[in-house]
């Protein structure tokens, strides 16, 4: 049975951690649905060996910083939905979508799924990693950006998918990923400022956002641990 959270989850680490262990990404095509700043896209491609990684990015902006990196030859750059995946059937052994499927627009998940069915390997993997509605920076970021509905369409889409039996669930794993800002400034370039979202603030919220953020603020910056859920599905044929 699917759980969208486990209060027992007591370990905390860098995410590139868990997905190397869950997973064996060496000789692999990998595709990553919403790549983002492609940090993660670049630590896939250039901690291994033989991989090729089909990268999609809905943002403009980022797809454009994409297309200006000439340092990773082993990645595409493809400005697409993950509902709309310009790629043929059976092309990946691995799909990655770190915390990108509650970005998609609600009537689209599902869609998005079967695309990520349709583009998978008999036998391959689909990696989705999606934050759970919990913890000190949930608490901030919702004072601003709520995403517990979107958070829980995701899950129950990943849900239905292993229901219908449309993919099969390998495993759940949770942990915390550690997050850090130096100061509000950096919050404030990082999350207010990130370009796959609007967030206009009033003057009021925004100073109510700075007092919240800066409750946290210790020596060395604020320190906040992220709980992360990892749904591991398999395409069985």
């Amino acid at each position: 049975m699917m759980i969208r959270t486990d209060p027992a989850l007591n370990r905390t680490c860098p995410e590139r951690e868990v997905y190397n262990e869950l997973l064996q990404l060496d000789g692999k095509t990998i595709l990553d649905l919403g790549c983002g700043k492609a940090d993660v896209t670049r630590a896939i491609a250039s901690e291994g060996h033989d991989r090729q990684i089909t990268a999609l990015e809905v943002d403009e902006i980022q797809h454009r910083n994409h297309l200006a990196m000439d340092d990773l030859p082993n990645v595409q750059f493809i400005m697409a939905g993950a509902e709309n995946i310009p790629c043929a059937e059976s092309s990946f052994d691995v799909a990655f979508m770190f915390k990108s499927l509650h970005h998609v627009p609600l009537p689209l998940m599902q869609r998005a799924l079967l695309e990520l069915r349709r583009v998978l390997k008999p036998g391959g993997y689909a990696y989705i990693s999606e934050p759970v509605f919990d913890g000190d920076f949930n608490n901030l970021l919702k004072m601003f950006h709520n995403e517990e509905k979107v958070r829980l369409a995701a899950f129950e889409a990943v849900k239905l998918t292993v229901d219908l039996g449309l993919l099969s669930l390998e495993r759940q794993y949770f942990f915390n990923a550690p997050m850090h800002f130096d100061n509000f400034a950096d919050f404030e370039q990082k999350i207010l400022q990130a370009t796959h979202t609007d967030h206009s603030l009033s003057d009021t919220l925004y100073e109510q956002v700075k007092l919240q953020f800066e409750s946290h603020m210790g020596k060395h910056g604020a320190d906040f641990q992220m709980p992360i859920r990892i749904d591991l599905l398999r395409k069985d044929h």
